[in-house]
């Protein structure tokens, strides 16, 4: 287990979990101030590492709430955290208008460049989440 300061005030802990000795470590469990984040993965990939922390339910659902409003999508339909907008129909504008309504419902900004990487509900509920949380 290795442990990381990076400040006074915020402490975190790794530990890398190891299926067998042939394999490379398939999972990474962290945690923040006493919080878990159990979803850091790696990519299929063994030289890439992908950190995913995953947005709070409730965010996630008023994402894709949102995402449905603004694509006129049926209520009933299948819009997951997975969802890309591209595959729900979305084209530039209308992720434009998508990111401008999470502004709007959340109380934030997104920057250019932070809206430019979103491709997914997840992709925005987790920008979300990390913008809130710099507040």
């Amino acid at each position: 287990m290795a442990s990381v300061a990076g400040s006074s005030t915020l402490m975190a802990s790794i530990s890398c979990r190891k299926p067998n000795q042939a394999s490379n470590f398939n999972a990474v469990s962290l945690a923040i101030k006493g919080n878990s984040f159990p979803s850091l993965k790696s990519c299929s990939a063994p030289s890439r590492f992908r950190v995913s922390c995953a947005a709070k339910p409730e965010t996630v659902d008023k994402v894709c709430s949102i995402v449905r409003k603004q694509l006129a999508l049926p209520e009933d339909s299948a819009v997951t955290g997975d969802s890309k907008f591209a595959s729900l129909g979305a084209d530039s504008l209308d992720t434009v208008e998508i990111v401008m309504g999470l502004e709007e419902e959340f109380g934030i900004s997104v920057e250019e460049e932070s809206a430019q990487t979103i491709a997914t509900v997840q992709d925005a509920a987790d920008l979300i989440e990390k913008l809130i949380s710099k507040e």
